[in-house]
């Protein structure tokens, strides 16, 4: 079965027409992934969803996790992304994850969680330290929810210290994170189509 992968943008910008630095990181591990046959079916905004806090499935009327929660699920890989603010992930990305939490009660017979099988990756950008960080947050929330991580699983870029320049704003993509993009992308790919043809046993 060919891999699909969806890509999660946790910028505070909840217009999806505004520029983000963040879909410019997650267009470097798109064309990436096309070079491994993973195709990104879409990039979701999630600040223009109203998505409710809480940490079960279902929020109540108006809530839009659900449909988002179904649309994660259908997809082999999660390609999260999003900015450093404060030297840490986005109040947006902590609210999925929040979401993310009942999956912890909803395993089946033998403990798996809907999450099981399935591989995630960061794509991280920002214009202070905090990279690392920002992907160990993610990285243990998330394997703590099911999710399987692979090697070299995040792709991040870092501006100067109260620098003026977004990666967006960048002539050309450095080297490095174009590089890193293709063992992200290279690494996930193998480890999705593993588990794809071998589930977890449980």
């Amino acid at each position: 079965m060919p891999l699909k992968a969806l890509a999660l943008n946790c910028t505070l910008k909840s217009d999806a027409n505004e520029a983000s630095s963040t879909d410019a990181m997650i267009a470097v591990l798109k064309h990436a992934f096309s070079d491994r046959q993973v195709t990104i079916t879409e990039t979701v905004r999630v600040a223009a969803l109203d998505i409710k806090a809480g940490v079960t499935s279902d929020e109540g009327d108006g809530d839009a996790w659900p449909a988002l929660r179904e649309k994660i699920l259908a997809h082999d890989i999660l390609i999260f992304g999003g900015p450093i603010w404060m030297g840490q992930i986005s109040s947006v990305a902590k609210r999925v994850l929040e979401r993310m939490d009942a999956f912890l009660s909803e395993a089946d017979d033998q403990g798996r969680m809907p999450s099981y099988g399935k591989v995630a990756v960061a794509a991280i950008v920002g214009n202070e330290d905090g990279a690392h960080f920002s992907s160990a947050q993610l990285f243990q929330a998330l394997n703590d929810v099911g999710w399987t991580i692979p090697a070299v699983a995040a792709c991040y870029w870092v501006g100067e210290a109260m620098g003026s320049t977004d990666f967006k704003d960048l002539a050309t993509t450095p080297d490095k994170v174009t590089e890193t993009a293709k063992m992200v992308a290279g690494n996930a790919a193998h480890l999705a189509g593993l588990l794809q043809k071998n589930p977890y046993p449980g």
